[in-house]
């Protein structure tokens, strides 16, 4: 069938350009209602080419058609290999008039090409919404399933989110919707790949799509974009995605492991890991990690091994949330006030305080305040959110006591901090676990398993620490830093393991 590889050699010069000019073409406002961003050819091409070859009768499942960009070349990595009778048939979902017209058009191209060599190609394009659809005809008789599903949050009380209940799924983005759907229309031993956002693999909110997911399907491939500018450049998306191929009740061995920098995979590197370096045994929130690839598997140490229980500590978010005490904010210290702490305060190893900045530097202390304040002492602080771009996903300092007069402290709602019962903790130790925290390994650690650039306090507890006694050891030549970089940290924790 080389005559397909010719098709699909003609169609792939155009198909890119129509896809843009189509996407020029949607209304805008209703663009970011519906979460549409169609996928380039080059990646459609190489998520076709994750399919399984079958001789098999094909029912193709595709939930957001879009311009058919992942239809043709699913069509033509597949018909290559079949040597028996062609049967094939093909599912398309699009609500968009306007893709609609498209997607109609580059179908009947395709069948007219494949009608030429014999092959009748069997298409039915639905206009409707895929989730209502689907929730009321739900029948599990698809072999093939590919999609790049639209990416908005559902309301808890949405006609999407009621429909889903019905048939015992939660979820609270489309993507995840339209990914657990198609898989449940799927025959067992059915292939689905699709790319989505890697918001999925980890955090509560998408606990039970993972738990649905683990529990209907194998993962059969993982593959990480490094830069989150590529998959969807032009239009301007820089949500960090994923392509994962799952088979529907198939039993899990080796997952394939796979990364690129960008969107034409030329520098594509791969490995097989055991699934237990994907999701850890005795994880009950079964994060999906994604390892990284040409380096160790997985960071793991046999002295990294204690939780924060362990070592008697805690970790929280700052209590402070600024806005509903915005009648309380000061930009500088007062008689009367207590310091308060922003990421911005973040400063050599430690932290500046007071700071010329466009946040406050204090808080009035009354009734209300004092109810989100905490002891003065020392703290591990982490900042919340980063760039995905920046050099480090985790970075952490150290709140010395001895900067301040006050008896309390404000820490903002933008960071995290390590606590012992929500009092300080020693300060061996505070300096240790910020020196732990803001090596590279633990960098990359972290990357494995957190897809967006938020580092929450329930990641944090996730992880894994070194002992007490080895965090004080680390502390105590960590004070004599000035800058808490990984490149004068990292191979000195290493070392004092």
């Amino acid at each position: 069938m080389l005559f397909a590889s010719y098709i699909w050699g003609q169609m792939i010069t155009t198909i890119d350009s129509i896809r843009i000019e189509a996407s020029k073409g949607l209304d805008q406002s209703k663009r970011g209602e519906l979460g549409q961003f169609m996928t380039p050819s080059v990646i459609a091409k190489f998520m076709a080419s994750l399919f399984p070859k079958t001789n098999k009768p094909i029912l193709l499942l595709e939930a957001g058609a879009g311009i058919g960009s992942l239809i043709i070349p699913f069509l033509d990595h597949i018909l290559i290999a079949k040597q028996s009778k062609y049967d094939v048939a093909v599912t398309a979902y699009e609500i968009d008039a306007h893709l609609l017209n498209y997607l109609e058009d580059n179908l009947n191209k395709y069948k007219c090409y494949l009608k030429s060599q014999g092959v009748d190609l069997k298409t039915h394009v639905i206009q409707k919404d895929f989730i209502l659809d689907a929730v009321s005809t739900m029948n599990a008789r698809y072999t093939h399933s590919i999609l790049n599903p639209p990416y908005k949050k559902i309301n808890s009380l949405s006609e999407h989110r009621l429909a889903l209940r019905q048939l015992g799924q939660e979820h609270v983005n489309l993507y995840s919707a339209f990914v657990g759907l198609s898989l449940s229309m799927l025959q067992k031993n059915g292939q689905l790949v699709a790319i989505i956002p890697r918001s999925f693999c980890n955090g509560v909110y998408y606990k039970p799509f993972r738990n649905f997911l683990l529990n209907n399907a194998s993962i059969k491939r993982l593959h990480l974009f490094e830069s989150r500018k590529q998959a969807f450049k032009e239009d301007d998306v820089l949500q960090e995605n994923i392509i994962i191929h799952l088979e529907k009740g198939g039993k899990q061995g080796l997952v394939n492991v796979s990364k690129s920098t960008g969107h034409d995979f030329d520098d594509l590197m791969e490995l097989q890991l055991p699934f237990e370096s994907i999701v850890k045994q005795g994880d009950n929130e079964l994060f999906i990690h994604v390892p990284e690839v040409a380096s160790e598997p997985i960071f793991l140490h046999e002295k990294i091994k204690y939780e924060l229980k362990d070592l008697g500590l805690q970790v929280s978010t700052g209590p402070v949330v600024d806005f509903r005490m915005k009648d309380f904010l000061s930009m500088k210290s007062v008689k009367g006030s207590m310091p308060l702490l922003y990421p911005t305060h973040f400063n050599g190893n430690s932290i500046e305080w007071p700071k010329e900045s466009k946040k406050p530097n204090a808080l009035i202390i009354n009734e209300e305040t004092i109810k989100a304040s905490i002891p003065n002492g020392y703290y591990t602080v982490v900042k919340r959110f980063s760039s995905k771009e920046e050099k480090q996903r985790i970075v952490a300092r150290v709140v010395n006591p001895n900067l301040f007069r006050s008896k309390y402290l404000g820490l903002e709602n933008h960071l995290n901090y390590f606590h012992s019962m929500k009092k300080g903790i020693d300060e061996d130790v505070a300096y240790g676990l910020a020196a732990y925290l803001n090596t590279s390994f633990v960098d990359k650690h972290f990357r494995t398993f957190n897809g967006h650039t938020q580092v929450n306090a329930t990641d944090l507890k996730q992880m894994k620490y070194p002992s007490l006694e080895t965090l004080q050891r680390i502390g105590k030549w960590a004070k004599k830093i000035e800058n808490f970089s990984p490149e004068n940290l990292t191979d000195k924790v290493l070392n004092s393991l």
